[in-house]
């Protein structure tokens, strides 16, 4: 690993640093544990972190709202302008962005755990908040002596969290929630402003708020409809369009199904379209990009529908103006995936959809 590029108070990394790490998936009963241990540090402290995992960037907001330094290391670019406590912290001197760059060669490793081994070694201490036995963390950390773990035992942890039950919200509660949430304080300082559970405040917002990747979703979808001119109703027609209303783990079956259902016009066919943006094209494509499950999904929506699905994919650029366009019928989604068919062969024009692009 190499730095390509240093993002805020370079001086932080003269200082004595502790390495948080954590798997993902953690449960949410080590919340409370690991939070603890982020209110026991100080100004004189300075953690290094990632943003990989949904806690992680949940700590690396405690750190931030506490006032902790912190350094945190990407891999991609990170935009801490979009974000109001990042930019604070940034302001104030107590927040870096070191952006990382694989320089080994194929073969000598997946990158993420390159990426831990190389800040790893940066750091005098390392703090785990959980650690899967199965995961590439835990062989990482054998026969280390300068390191902490936070909880050891999970299985009693796993079990408790699996009997919380839902409690109702009161609109003073809901506005709450929503205010610093898109003031981007974090699971931590809601939780502690509305005595809730974690779960539950994660749960909640996942009801009521729109997070960045959502919004990111949403933009992309409109710019999908644009394509379309649904406006004018003249070639195609907006039948239909997804909400993902839930609540809790409540959620509609149909909120599986694609984004739209749209009707060209001319010819009185109806089509399903999934939207997905992506910064970057994802090598691993499968994981990344469409699912085996969704594929399975779409695949009988289509059948009981009797609709063709195609996938509008949208790369770089910004959500709501993409670099570039995909359109792919979901009967070739397959081998694109596995390398079959190239995926070159399916850009579009980013200015227009007409029928032909999809019959």
């Amino acid at each position: 690993m190499i730095i390509k590029d240093e993002i805020g108070n370079k001086e932080l990394l003269n200082r004595e640093k502790t390495l948080f790490l954590c798997s993902k998936h953690a449960p949410f009963s080590l919340y409370d544990k690991i939070f603890h241990w982020v209110e026991t540090l100080s100004s004189e402290d300075c953690i290094m972190c990632f943003d990989s995992s949904e806690l992680e960037k949940e700590v690396l907001k405690a750190l931030i709202i506490n006032k902790i330094p912190t350094i945190l290391f990407v891999m991609n670019k990170f935009k801490a302008d979009e974000d109001i406590q990042l930019q604070a912290a940034s302001e104030e001197d107590r927040f870096l962005i070191v952006e990382l760059k694989r320089d080994e060669p194929k073969g000598k490793g997946l990158t993420p755990r390159l990426r831990n081994e190389y800040v790893a070694s940066k750091a005098k201490d390392i703090v785990c908040g959980y650690v899967n036995p199965n995961g590439s963390i835990f062989p990482m950390l054998a026969g280390k002596n300068n390191v902490r773990y936070l909880e050891k035992e999970y299985s009693n942890i796993i079990a408790a969290e699996s009997n919380t039950k839902y409690h109702h919200w009161k609109v003073g509660e809901d506005k709450t929630l929503l205010r610093m949430f898109y003031e981007d304080m974090g699971l931590y300082a809601i939780k502690i402003k509305l005595g809730r559970s974690y779960s539950a405040v994660r749960n909640r917002i996942r009801s009521l708020a729109l997070t960045d990747d959502v919004l990111k979703g949403r933009e992309f979808e409109e710019y999908v409809l644009e394509l379309f001119n649904v406006i004018d109703k003249k070639e195609f027609t907006l039948l239909e369009w997804r909400g993902d209303k839930m609540i809790a783990n409540i959620k509609p079956e149909n909120n599986s199904y694609p984004d739209f259902i749209i009707r060209c016009n001319n010819i009185n066919t109806e089509i399903a379209i999934e939207c997905k943006w992506r910064s970057v094209l994802p090598r691993n494509m499968k994981k990344y990009l469409l699912s085996d499950s969704q594929y399975e999904r779409y695949k009988e929506f289509s059948k009981n529908r009797n609709i063709s699905v195609f996938l509008f994919l949208g790369v770089g650029g910004d959500a709501c103006q993409p670099k570039e366009l995909y359109v792919i019928p979901l009967n070739t989604i397959h081998k694109v995936v596995n390398g079959e068919l190239a995926l070159k062969g399916f850009k579009k024009d980013i200015k227009s959809i007409g029928t032909e692009d999809l019959i």
